[in-house]
C-alpha cells in the first residue's frame, strides 16, 4: 500500500541530512515514514490525531 502513496518529505528534511521524515496524506489516514529505512512499517494516524500533534512537531 505504501508504494500507492503520495509521498511528501519534510521542509526540515536537508538533501544530505540523516533526518528524513515523509508524509503522505489520505481523507481518512496520515502516513509517516522515516525514508532512511523503508522496511520500517509507516506510522498511520486520524487525521485528528496529526492536527493534535503538529503543534508540538513545530516547536
Amino acid at each position: 500500500m505504501s508504494s500507492d502513496l503520495n509521498w511528501f518529505k519534510s521542509s526540515y528534511s536537508g538533501n544530505d541530512s540523516g533526518n528524513c521524515v515523509e508524509v503522505a496524506a489520505c481523507p481518512d489516514t496520515i502516513h509517516v515514514r522515516d525514508s532512511k529505512d523503508l522496511t520500517v512499517p509507516a506510522l498511520t494516524l486520524s487525521p485528528a490525531a496529526w492536527a493534535d500533534f503538529l503543534p508540538y512537531a513545530a516547536q
